[in-house]
């Protein structure tokens, strides 16, 4: 979990770079989310799928609590998966009362903590009684994550003693992308870290499993839009601290959970 803060006299308007989990967003300013691909604008409290580019955020009064969730809590935590790929979804038509009476606690104080706390709280008991992925399908997450998305899929599925066909459509249901796609979002978001943190772009295709240098290039612009100069730096990343750039920018609140 992460917030934010700030006011500005002209409208500010953020790419929000791909990443894989899915993001609530929880904004007690101005703030708007945008699905460039829809063109749907949401305010309020938002969640963002699994996305390969296209959300952006804007707004001048920046308030706001940002939730990154694996797919495999968020599957718990939300009640869904593969509805919400690649789309903004007002967190009402997921929670139904449940997050108007969240939104309301959250916009009672203006404490940071307490704002964590009641967010976590919320979350966990989501989680305790939501519905749980298969457990294949959490050993592969975790398989494609440490291996940050190097790892192929017909091998992930002897590996759990599925079929190849039954590993795409379980993991595509539950986690919201098929295994190749988030496999290659999870090395394009190791490769974005890698150019937020000052590596070459030369350094981090060899690094990433990239065959070269444009192989990098055009998984970059196909996720991000952008080339990878401009991801090394982008606003977005600065929620993370290798990625972190300092310069004129307050550093936001942060708080881990799982």
């Amino acid at each position: 979990m992460a917030a934010f803060r700030g006011r500005t006299k002209s409208l500010v308007e953020m790419q929000v770079i791909p990443y894989p989990a899915l993001t609530l967003f929880l904004d007690f300013g101005d703030g708007l989310l945008v699905d460039d691909v829809s063109g749907r604008g949401a305010r309020g409290a938002i969640v963002a799928g699994l996305s390969l580019g296209g959300v952006r955020g804007s707004g001048r009064d920046i308030d706001c609590l940002q939730v990154r969730l694996s797919p495999t809590v968020a599957h718990a935590v939300l009640g869904a998966s593969a509805e919400l790929s690649g789309a903004v979804v007002d967190l009402e038509e997921l929670w139904g009362r449940d997050a108007v009476r969240i939104r309301e606690r959250l916009n009672a104080t203006r404490s940071r903590a307490d704002r964590f706390a009641i967010a976590e709280a919320a979350l966990a008991r989501r989680h305790e009684t939501g519905p749980a992925v298969d457990p294949e399908i959490a050993y592969c997450w975790e398989r494609m994550t440490l291996s940050r998305g190097r790892i192929r899929v017909e091998r992930l599925a002897d590996e759990v003693g599925w079929s190849r066909k039954r590993l795409w459509t379980r993991f595509r249901s539950q986690v919201g992308l098929a295994p190749k796609s988030a496999a290659k979002l999870i090395r394009f978001d190791y490769a974005a870290h890698r150019l937020a943190a000052g590596h070459s772009v030369a350094a981090v295709a060899a690094d990433s499993g990239y065959a070269d240098q444009a192989h990098l290039h055009r998984d970059v612009v196909a996720f991000a839009g952008v080339t990878p100069t401009v991801v090394a730096v982008a606003p977005w990343l600065a929620v993370d601290d290798v990625a972190w750039t300092g310069a004129g920018q307050a550093r936001p609140n942060r708080r881990s959970w799982s």
